[in-house]
């Protein structure tokens, strides 16, 4: 299974340089093989929100994109469920300071970490982190 960060989604669904890259990735992959969970979708709205603020996008467009994830989330994720277990083995994650990982970064492993995913991202950090700790990751 793989657990889809959301850098990857971000990038499928609004413009950015790897957008088409993501899009057709992302359309290779079995549905049944591709789980979020409800972080993922949290930051997205984050990201969104700040491509408003920054002027990148416009709020009629986030308001697409939001839709546009829902939709996507329901015909083609799995919705991994988010527990105390999780969050401990984040702060876990987030005492190996070195690795240089965010908080939000740190659930993400440890979410894929504790069910067995592989997390596949864009970020070089979040890869660079999740091999440190053992977490099977993936750099796009």
């Amino acid at each position: 299974m793989l657990y889809i960060d959301t850098s990857v989604l971000v990038a499928a669904l609004t413009n950015e340089s790897r957008t088409g890259e993501m899009q057709d990735w992302l359309a290779s992959q079995e549905p049944r093989d591709l789980v979020i969970s409800d972080w993922v979708t949290t930051e997205f709205s984050a990201a969104l929100s700040m491509k408003v603020r920054t002027g990148q996008l416009g709020p009629g467009h986030r308001a697409e994109v939001l839709a546009a994830l829902r939709s996507m989330a329901e015909a083609s994720f799995e919705v991994a469920a988010v527990g105390r277990h999780d969050f401990a083995a984040a702060a876990r994650f987030s005492d190996q300071h070195a690795t240089g990982l965010r908080a939000g970064d740190a659930l993400h492993l440890a979410i894929a970490a504790n069910h067995g995913y592989r997390l596949v991202t864009l970020d070089h950090t979040l890869t660079r982190a999740g091999l440190a700790v053992g977490v099977n990751t993936q750099l796009l």
